[in-house]
């Protein structure tokens, strides 16, 4: 069971801790949503749930609810920049299949 950072990911968050007060790690789970059933939900953490799981990169806390550890298990977060767009971007071997405008998925959980 693991929630990894890229390179990238590890620096980008570390710039939004530096800029939110009380920021501990990264929060990054999953809800309900969209036409394909999950969507992805990621802020900075400023506290500590008592369920939480932390999977620690080069020094960065990533913070998973126990709810959303089976859709979100061996994802790696990259953060990519592309021209002047710049993005957080999700590689989840659970996902079966993804909407068409990218916003939801479902996991080879459900489409079993």
């Amino acid at each position: 069971m693991a929630v990894t950072l890229t390179p990238s990911a590890v620096e980008r968050v570390r710039q939004y801790l530096a800029e939110t007060p009380g920021g501990i790690g990264l929060r990054f789970g999953v809800k309900k949503s969209g036409c394909s059933g999950w969507a992805y939900q990621i802020e900075i953490a400023t506290n500590m749930q008592n369920d939480d799981l932390v999977f620690q990169n080069d020094g960065v806390d990533v913070r998973v609810d126990p709810a959303s550890l089976a859709q979100v298990d061996g994802t790696e977060i990259d953060f990519v920049k592309q021209g002047l767009n710049q993005q957080f971007v999700f590689r989840n071997p659970q996902v079966a299949d993804e909407c068409g405008c990218g916003e939801s998925f479902t996991t080879r959980e459900q489409a079993a």
